[in-house]
């Protein structure tokens, strides 16, 4: 019985030697000391009346966020130099200059269009096609056939150059290079061509590359909206990629990891679920912090900023408000999602503690 009273009065100063082993902090640690002065942290809790404030914020997280491409008109593909082009003449005359007797057509294959845009044809010498449709420098060429060969015809064919061609870079089953054989070949025309994307990638963003800028998109969009579809220009460069925005999962959780962006927009409630939801015995449901750390120039208190660069949201989930709230809160790229632990598992730490200590006095 004497060893037990000792076990006993024992057990409070080995606790107060250092805090007990867990997986998390406590809501209370990490909130420490933020109503002073010097706190270089704010505090706000998620509720509905936080959303629209949090919604005017710049945003967050070291990910570059790319603008799209507006609604465009079909602009008609024109020849461009290093096209090439094919022409077939016909001519009933008998003494035609191109044909021979009993010919009544000819073919002219394979003829590059210079750079200056000119090519060269027989009895005509250099003619400029470039910047012309196919069909108007079909017309420009039978035209000028029209002096020497007066009851001439002619037929076009244009296989595109560079210029007249778009990059599909990767993310495809067949990336490659791809020629603008119609005026309204849009990004998921060529994505079709490409093969199509893998099911395996995560959340697929299409970047445009354009004149020295890049646009981007998710597929998701494109496929939901089909206004956003762009139409495809000469030498653009298409790339598909999965989605590299990621936010850290740590705590009383079922899984702590970066997870990463399944979709376009992760609320609240979605990471949560992402990181497999609270750890039923060891959580405090009141206690689910967003640790985010804004960019300095976005400190503006009171006026659409926040107080401080770092700001820690706090979720209460046993509330409706809360959880309403979260499930419309934005996660951004790069936040902390800590779920912390419940005061009362350092009681139940102590507790087994204790326990331990009578089995050993039994054993005794």
């Amino acid at each position: 019985m004497r060893a037990f009273w000792i076990i006993l009065l024992c057990l409070p100063g080995l606790l107060s030697c250092g805090p007990l082993p867990r997986g998390a902090a406590v809501q209370s640690e990490i909130l420490d000391k933020s109503d002073q002065a010097n706190a270089d942290f704010a505090i706000y809790e998620v509720t509905r009346s936080l959303l629209p404030q949090v919604a005017s914020w710049p945003k967050s997280g070291k990910f570059r966020s790319y603008n799209w491409i507006g609604q465009q008109q079909i602009a008609p593909v024109r020849i461009a130099p290093g096209d090439r082009i094919s022409l077939s003449i016909w001519d009933s005359e008998e003494n035609s200059l191109l044909t021979a007797p009993g010919q009544r057509a000819v073919a002219l294959d394979d003829i590059k269009v210079a750079p200056d845009g000119s090519v060269f044809l027989p009895y005509l010498d250099r003619i400029k096609i470039a910047g012309r449709t196919p069909e108007a420098a079909r017309a420009h060429i039978q035209a000028q056939m029209g002096a020497i060969l007066p009851s001439a015809q002619v037929q076009l064919t244009v296989l595109s150059g560079r210029r007249n061609s778009v990059d599909l870079v990767g993310g495809v089953g067949n990336p490659g290079s791809y020629p603008l054989a119609d005026q309204d070949m849009s990004v998921l025309n060529l994505i079709s061509l490409g093969g199509g994307i893998a099911p395996a990638m995560r959340n697929p963003q299409v970047r445009l590359i354009r004149g020295g800028k890049v646009y981007g998109i998710s597929t998701s969009r494109l496929y939901s909206t089909p206004s956003t579809d762009a139409i495809l220009r000469g030498d653009d460069k298409v790339v598909v990629e999965e989605d590299k925005r990621y936010f850290l999962a740590l705590g009383a959780t079922g899984s702590e990891k970066t997870a990463y962006f399944e979709q376009d927009r992760v609320t609240a409630l979605d990471a949560l679920t992402m990181m497999g939801g609270i750890a039923d015995t060891r959580a405090d449901p009141q206690g689910v912090l967003i640790l985010r750390e804004y960019p300095a120039n976005a400190v503006k208190p009171g006026v659409n900023g926040p107080d401080k660069a770092r700001v820690v949201f706090v979720i209460d989930l046993t509330t409706a408000d809360g959880l309403f709230s979260a499930g419309r809160f934005e996660v951004n790229p790069g936040d902390l999602v800590l779920a912390t632990e419940s005061p009362v598992t350092s009681v139940q730490k102590i507790l087994a503690l204790f326990g331990v200590g009578l089995g050993v006095i039994n054993r005794l």
